[in-house]
């Protein structure tokens, strides 16, 4: 085959396999990608798979990508919920590991919590030591979320002229001092300013019925009273009890009732017992996403082994029956999508030694291992890879308004895709883990789903044949 005369082949990326995912079929299916490498663009996406003497013998044969038939190509995954922790506490994780970590993943956007940071993110300034610190670090592309706190509403509109991607906001002790919980009057105080604006507007949904409307600066533990047993996983389990996150949820559907020009968002869902009123919300047509964690869906209360601390996150890991609720309703659209909330810290603050579920640190890390771990799950439920690009990077990109150039293969959009092999197992051990702190419960767990390649804007940044991470890091900064 002679080469079009308008191409540019210099420049051409060429991949084909039999188990391609595109926005026109929607199932894995024969297709051949074209690449431009200069724009990192996606240009042209044909429905066959291609032989390179066939079709693209004008192509040098390092620019063309065959993939074999028992791997998948998918677009890269976005994950909209990670807590990177620069500047401030990059002993916990940063831009370089986190990033790393992500594209090993095949996770090719992510978006930054505005907390644990120092400063958090709830300033325009404050954005600013945050952008300073990703500069020239990243080795996937990265978008920001802004925080709100009590008052600082004033400071939400220009944060997002700035370019942020959403607000998140704590109704309970987020953990940190400089990140403190709103009261109903402060998110009232921030309905307000974002009513006109397109944003969204999340919520850590754990909320103690008691508490007033006014911002309170008490640093107690919420709802946690002395306990026998800090070292079993059922004693910190009780103290975290859905009825906080129901609390909360009939609140956010509450405000998100009076202020439908914002979408609003529960981060992290847990407890099964919110899943009537979301969905009640979202069949009156309130604008309310869901998002629920890799933790909720593949792990359970009962499998807690005693003083393994790995396990603690807020809200809690919860029960088998609890589990189950949750997939059925994520598999029926209750719930939008997936995410990591990867949140790690140092190893010493987990309390190993101690086993003191109470007081460890709670948060988990999993960027790197979501494909993975929510395969092995979803494959015992009838579910398809499908389903997982819906949930990992359709509905993710949406979220954050990136859905015109993220989250799907087809011309026009970024050439970022993950190839990975959903058959083939692994073992996870500490060996193969890119983020900082090699702490993880997932550790020794055998898991469905090997990532072989990542491609960011058309360029491989990670090869499980290679040395791993390939390059330099060239992640933009989504603004």
């Amino acid at each position: 085959m002679t080469m079009p005369p308008e191409l540019d082949t210099q420049n051409l990326l060429v991949i084909t396999g039999s188990q391609i995912l595109t926005a026109a079929f929607p199932s894995p299916s024969p297709g051949t990608i074209e690449v431009d490498q200069k724009s990192g663009k996606i240009i042209a996406v044909h429905n066959r798979k291609s032989n390179h003497a066939t079709h693209y013998a004008y192509l040098p044969i390092q620019q063309f990508i065959q993939v074999t038939d028992d791997e998948v190509v998918q677009s890269g995954l976005v994950d909209t919920h990670v807590h990177l922790n620069e500047p401030g506490r990059t002993a916990w994780e940063g831009f370089e590991t986190g990033t790393k970590a992500a594209c090993a993943g095949g996770v090719t956007t992510v978006i930054d919590m505005p907390l644990n940071s120092i400063p958090p993110t709830t300033t325009v300034k404050n954005l600013q030591a945050k952008i300073e610190a990703a500069s020239g670090q990243c080795w996937v592309d990265v978008g920001f979320f802004g925080g709100v706190i009590p008052r600082n509403e004033d400071e939400l509109v220009p944060l997002i002229e700035a370019g942020v991607k959403g607000f998140k906001c704590f109704l309970i002790e987020s953990g940190v001092d400089e990140f403190p919980y709103v009261k109903e009057t402060d998110v009232r105080l921030a309905y307000e300013k974002l009513k006109d604006q397109k944003t969204v507007l999340m919520f850590h949904a754990e909320m103690e019925a008691e508490r007033s409307t006014t911002s309170d600066s008490s640093k107690s533990s919420p709802g946690i009273k002395p306990l026998p047993s800090p070292h079993k996983y059922s004693t910190f389990l009780s103290s975290r009890p859905p009825s906080l996150e129901l609390t909360a949820i009939n609140l956010i559907v509450k405000l998100t009732r009076e202020y439908k020009t914002v979408r609003s968002h529960i981060v992290h869902l847990s407890a099964a017992e919110g899943l009537k009123v979301i969905r009640e919300a979202k069949k009156a047509g309130l604008p309310l996403t869901v998002e629920t964690c890799f933790h909720y869906l593949c792990l359970t209360s009962e499998e807690i082994p005693l003083a393994r601390t790995e396990f603690k996150c807020c809200p809690p890991i919860r029960g088998e029956a609890n589990r189950e609720l949750l997939w059925e309703a994520l598999k029926d659209g209750t719930i939008d999508y997936v995410v990591s909330d990867h949140s790690p810290c140092t190893p010493d603050l987990k309390l190993f030694e101690e086993g003191d579920f109470i007081k460890a640190w709670g948060g988990i890390s999993t960027l790197q291992f979501g494909l993975p771990v929510l395969w092995t799950e979803a494959r015992k439920r009838g579910c398809s890879v499908s389903h997982l690009h819906t949930w990992l990077a359709r509905n993710t990109a949406k979220q954050v308004g990136l859905s015109y150039r993220k989250g799907e293969i087809q011309p026009g959009y970024d050439a970022d895709f993950v190839i990975w092999n959903p058959e083939e197992t692994f073992t996870l051990g500490k060996q193969g883990i890119h983020f900082k702190n090699k702490v993880t419960p997932y550790e020794g767990k055998k898991l469905y789903g090997v990532v072989k390649k990542t491609f960011l804007r058309g360029r491989i940044v990670y090869d499980s044949k290679e040395s791993g991470i390939i390059g330099d890091p060239f992640g933009e900064l989504l603004l």
